[in-house]
């Protein structure tokens, strides 16, 4: 895929892409010496370091697409991909001040569009940690009392009660069990009907909430 052509300008004949190391150098000898000038040259480089980092963690499939959109390079996915395997403590910093070094090359367009990957994979987390949250919260209340099956079936009619209405009174029934655990301090163990239960609910929870 075709990219569009880089921001930039040009000092003595050479191309300078905005937002590059180069750039960053010209603006902050225009600015002088300044302590202001230094602050932002380091804050800028710190921020493409973090992100740098944070690609490790970056999902393939969100990797992926901005290799496929171009916002990546081959070499610096190598650089990462390597940086993940050095277990040793100072191997792995040299490593990634190189990849931040290559960070700093990317024009900000690239920089914005890592950043958009990672929130977008952030967001993706936190959506699935309040899905399980919530299925958590039915799975005790179904437990809890017979009333609140009635609310469940009016929120997902497709379910089936007969399995539900099965399962709760099946934990219920395992929960005794837990009294003496729980009175030593220890974690409670949970029985079979305890565990289809919530993947029963997290799964019409899923459903739901795709279009």
């Amino acid at each position: 895929m075709s990219r569009k052509p880089k921001k930039g300008y040009f000092v003595k004949g050479v191309f300078v892409a905005e937002g590059s190391e180069l750039d960053l150098e010209l603006k902050a000898e225009l600015k002088g010496t300044d302590s202001a000038s230094k602050t932002d040259l380091k804050r800028e480089s710190a921020e493409r370091q973090e992100l740098g980092e944070a690609l490790l963690t970056l999902r393939a499939d969100l990797r992926e697409r901005l290799l496929g959109l171009g916002h990546l390079n081959d070499k610096l996915l190598e650089a990462v991909d390597e940086a993940g395997r050095i277990t040793n403590f100072e191997g792995r910093r040299r490593q990634m001040q190189y990849v931040g070094k290559l960070m700093r090359q990317l024009d900000p367009d690239d920089v914005e569009a890592i950043r958009q990957a990672l929130h977008d994979q952030h967001k993706g987390s936190a959506a699935e940690t309040a899905l399980l949250h919530q299925a958590e919260q039915w799975r005790d209340a179904l437990i809890a009392t017979e009333d609140a099956l009635s609310d469940w079936m009016a929120a997902f009619p497709n379910s089936d009660s007969q399995q539900l209405r099965a399962l709760m009174r099946q934990a219920r029934k395992d929960n005794p069990a837990n009294a003496k655990t729980e009175s030593q301090g220890l974690a409670p163990r949970q029985g079979r009907a305890y565990r289809e239960l919530f993947q029963i609910i997290k799964q019409h929870l899923v459903n739901h909430e795709q279009p």
